[in-house]
Parts: structure tokens; sequence; C-alpha cells
């Protein structure tokens, strides 16, 4: 497809402004341009131009989107419209933050303390704070947070726990705020190994870093236990909350011994995240650790809403104002129009549909730990690579069939890693297709593999070099010339 300045003819254009009233004889000349070289195009072309460009885009709204460990979701468009209403949308920032102007913005002040008292409800925390900007964000709150706490205590911590099916930003984030990170293996069972975990838990350590459920969808059975073994050794329990969309409703981190955690709020609770962005990522702690929040911080005292924009104790400013308070709106309408039952059933759905797809495809893909998955489950593509097809392969295949991709090559401790994400919103009919889509890909690599090199056959770049895409990007237009 054209770029628009591809299909520029000169002299064509889409407007007609009346003759200027205004004398530009005194325009600095400094500010003129005669070099832009804009596109010239009739309106008509204009229009089919962005139409056709926009059926180019893939997204939950025209199709299945199994990204594992992203939860792409179908999001209720009443989300964006409340979200939008000029009352929200037009507030200026400082009127958050000047005394004098506090008065004025009440009502988005009232929005962010209820949300931060319903995230704790559903976490099992005591304090929160909206202000980070998306999980990783979060995480490195957190983590601030805890770094914060131990120098309180003149203790000398230099060590964070994570386990080797952590998410990639779990040590990017303890290594960030200067601890050595400490990867434990997995056991058969797919969890973090408790006797591994033993030799390594001592004094030095400032937190234990987990996902539960983790990255291969699957519920940590003794996280009771780690807690509890974390903690007597002065080490605190982080909670990276990115898959919550499993438990909500049903199991607590704040009950399981957690003490701090960051929430992806964006996908879980109401925004599409693909494309990375927008996002938010509130942390939650226990009382003990409140006064390290960062401010500015809203709270209710006494029934009445108090900014605190200065702390002793507090890490200090990790944003602007209080985050990206658009994300936080929507979940905060979408927790109001779920309900307490509804944020339930959801998780519910979740694991039922995951566990659906998984028993489905079991019998024709390699399933590393054969047992009830969470929301998202992993199966290995190793032994489709032996005959030729990848895990990437594959992934390209289900481009011409009209589906996203599912994560692949993650977590890195399974080979040839296909992560499928089906999220609590797609109806079984949808999980058929793509199951029975799966099975159709499989028995294709039987016959010749050779075939999936061809994949994708219907978008505009086939094959693109990954490496050279992603570290090479070309995102301007420079015409040629001659």
């Amino acid at each position: 497809m054209k770029l628009i300045f591809e299909e520029s003819k000169c002299g064509r254009k889409s407007f007609n402004l009346p003759e200027s009233d205004v004398s530009l004889k005194n325009f600095p000349v400094e500010l003129s341009r005669s070099d832009v070289d804009l596109p010239e195009i009739s309106e008509l072309d204009l229009v089919r131009h962005f139409v056709n460009l926009s059926r180019l885009n893939f997204s939950v709204d025209t199709q299945f989107y199994p990204l594992g460990s992203c939860t792409m979701k179908y999001n209720p468009k009443i989300l964006e419209k409340a979200s939008s209403t000029p009352e929200f949308s037009n507030l200026h920032p400082y009127l958050s933050i000047l005394p004098e102007c506090i008065d004025r913005c009440n009502g988005a002040l009232e929005i962010i303390s209820d949300f931060q008292d319903m995230l704790c409800e559903i976490t099992g925390m005591d304090c929160a704070t909206v202000n980070p900007m998306a999980g990783a964000h979060g995480e490195l709150t957190g983590i601030m947070i805890i770094s914060s706490y131990h120098k309180s205590k003149n203790s000398k911590r230099t060590k964070v726990i994570v386990p080797d099916s952590s998410h990639g930003t779990n040590p990017a984030s303890a290594s960030m705020v200067g601890y050595e990170v400490v990867t434990i293996p997995s056991n058969s069972e797919g969890e973090m190994d408790v006797n591994e975990l033993k030799k390594h838990l001592d004094t030095d350590v400032a937190a234990v870093m987990m996902t539960c459920p983790n990255t291969l969808g699957l519920f940590e059975k003794n996280i009771k236990q780690i807690s509890d073994m974390a903690h007597s050794v002065g080490a605190l329990m982080y909670y990276d909350g990115a898959n919550l969309n499993a438990i909500m409703g049903k199991v607590r981190p704040g009950d399981l011994g957690f003490d701090v955690i960051h929430v992806n709020v964006h996908k879980t609770f109401g925004t599409p995240h693909g494309g990375g962005g927008p996002g938010a990522g509130p942390v939650g702690v226990k009382k003990f650790l409140e006064d390290f929040l960062p401010i500015p911080r809203v709270k209710r005292d006494n029934g009445s809403l108090v900014v605190i924009s200065s702390s002793d104790k507090s890490i200090g400013h990790v944003s602007s104002f209080f985050g990206n308070f658009a994300v936080v709106l929507r979940a905060y309408l979408y927790i109001k129009l779920l309900g307490h039952d509804g944020i339930k059933y959801s998780a519910e759905m979740a694991v039922l549909n995951a566990n659906y797809v998984m028993n489905k495809l079991k019998k024709y893909l390699k399933l590393p730990y054969d047992r009830s998955c969470m929301h998202e489950c992993v199966f290995s593509l190793s032994e489709m690579a032996k005959v030729g097809a990848s895990a990437l392969d594959f992934a390209k295949y289900l481009i011409d069939m009209d589906f996203h991709p599912p994560t692949i090559y993650f977590p890195l401790i399974v080979k040839e890693a296909f992560m499928i994400e089906p999220t609590e919103t797609e109806s079984k009919e949808t999980l058929d297709k793509f199951v029975d889509t799966i099975i159709d890909a499989v028995k294709l690599t039987e016959q010749n593999a050779e075939v999936f090199k061809e994949f994708p056959k219907t978008t505009i770049i086939s094959r693109p070099d990954e490496t050279k895409a992603a570290r090479d990007l070309v995102v301007k237009y420079e015409k040629v010339v001659g």
C-alpha cells in the first residue's frame, strides 16, 4: 500500500479556505517554510486512503487476539465514552495539586480515592497509589518502596529473588534499584523450587518477586510457604499483578502474604493494551509501608479528601500529578460495571476458556506441564520445529487465518514456547475455530512443513528481518529524488 505522500498529485486538494483577510507582509521570514512538501490529494482519495489503511489494522474489535501474558480482551465501549466526557477530559492537571484549586476537581479526586479503596479490597492491601504510569513503572515504584523501607531499618540488603519464569521486567526493576538478582529455577511442576529457594534465602534478601499464577499460567501451590520463608528472614514479598485477572474476586495476594503489589489495570480492567499503551500500574502496600508511597497522594482523612504533597519517608515523585488518570478512570468504571460478582465471574471464565483450549490442543501439541492451568496455557512446539515448522512459523500461519498469533518464545524456560491466553470475553465458537485452525496447522506440518516458510501471504510485508525491524525503525517518510 502506498503512503499518502506517494499518492500526491500536484494541484489536487481536499479543502477550500476563504481568502485570508490578515496581512502577512510583516510575517517573520524565519518562521516561513516552503520545503514541507505536504501531500496534495482529493477528499475522496484521502478518505479511501485512510479507510483502506484502517482495514490493515489488527485488533480485538476485528479478530481473536490470544496474546498470552498481555490479556487482550474486549473492553466495553461505554468505558471509552464515559471516560472521555468533558467533565473529565477537560480537567487541567494542575487543579489537583494547587491547594486553592482542589475544590474544583473534587470529583476526580473522589474517583482516585474510591479506586484506590477498591484496589485494596480486590488485592488485600491496605493503601494504594495510582501514580505509576505502567506495569513496569509500578514494579520500579514497588521495589523503590521496599528499598526505602529496608534503609529506614538500617538493613543493608543486597539481593532480590525472582523465579526463572518471571517477567523480564522483574529482574530489570530490581537491578535498576541496585539489587543483585538471584534466579530460582522452576521444579517439575512449573513452580518455584522451594528447596532451591532455601539455599539462597538469607538476611541479604530484600524481597522475593513473584507472579501468581506465574507466566506458565500455573498457580504456585507453595506460595504461602514461600511467603512465610521470606518473612522469616525479614524479606518482603512483591506481587507482580500482571496476571491478577486469573484470581481477582477469588484470592487476594495480600492474604497470601504479599506486602507490595502493582496491578496492570489497563489490561485487567478495561483498556486495550496492544501496541504498548496507554497503561497504568497502581501500587498497593500493607499498612506498615504506607509512609513510603510516592507523592502526591490522595487519601480520605476523617471523611474528607486530603492531598498529601510532602512526606519525610516517601520515595518522592514517580510521575506527574496522579499518573494516567484516563486509564484509571476506565478501570474504575469497569469494576463498577461488573461489580463484585462480575469480577469473580470474569476470572472464572478466563480460567475456563484457557483450560478448554489447553485440553482440546494437548493431544496435538506438547504440553510441558500437564496440569490445570489458570488464565493461559503454554505449549512447546519443539517437536514441530524438528520437522521444519517453528513457533514463529505457526505464528505467521495464524495471521493468514485471521487470528493474532499467541505469544511465542516466552517464558524462556519452555523451548519453542507457544503461550495462549484466550481471555474471558471470547465465545466457545471462536475458541473452537481457533483450535481447529491449530489442528489444521499440525496436520499441515506432518504433510509438508516447508510450506510454513511462505506465511503470511496476506500482509503487506511477509517476513521482515525481525531483529532489524525492531532495532532499525523507519518511522518517517523521505521522498526519493531522481
